[in-house]
């Protein structure tokens, strides 16, 4: 799914998202959304995300979600 917009990510959410001090070489970190810090409903660079751990990036992927059997 497209990280670019807020509808697509909810909290508890896996996501990849590129912190601040990756930018230059785009390394991905996964975590789990905790809060949702953008509050426009698209950007062009990725929403960014709390995550549970403290972290803050744009999230450039979201994992679908699996139901539980």
């Amino acid at each position: 799914m497209d990280g670019r917009y807020r509808k697509n990510i909810l909290p508890g959410a896996q996501v990849d998202i590129v912190l601040k001090t990756d930018q230059r070489t785009g390394r991905l970190t996964h975590g789990t959304v905790k809060d949702i810090l953008t509050r426009s409903a698209h950007h062009p660079h990725g929403i960014k995300v709390r995550l549970i751990d403290g972290q803050v990036g744009r999230v450039k992927k979201i994992e679908p979600i699996r139901p539980i059997n």
